[in-house]
């Protein structure tokens, strides 16, 4: 992998966030903006991507299939909807923990 500088100006309390951020993730400074920026590029690369394939679909087609999707298929365990006034389980991150603990929030504190 060839690597490259690049000087990037931020603002003072962005680069202060990113340093947080940093720190409660693990990582190094520049490891958190090369995540950051991948993702970035990722998901502009799968917006363009879908819009692509959305132009070369066929409308008929596609409803055609939606209409067959899941006959004599039962729902798999896990599939169900929650029940009305039921939470909706949390997301676990790689390393097992839910998403607002590993920021440092407390639980719940997502969810107002």
């Amino acid at each position: 992998m060839r690597r490259s500088n690049f000087a990037l100006r931020l603002q003072p309390s962005l680069l202060e966030e990113l340093r947080k951020a940093a720190e409660l993730e693990g990582v190094a400074l520049n490891q958190l903006i090369n995540v950051a920026v991948a993702e970035k590029v990722s998901a502009l690369r799968t917006e363009e991507y879908f819009r692509e394939r959305g132009r070369r679909a066929k409308r008929a087609e596609t409803l055609r299939i939606l209409e067959r999707a899941g006959k004599g298929n039962p729902p798999v365990e896990g599939d169900e909807l929650p029940r009305e006034g039921q939470k909706k389980p949390r997301r676990k991150g790689v390393n097992g923990r839910d998403s607002a603990s590993k920021r440092g929030q407390k639980k719940g504190a997502a969810d107002k």
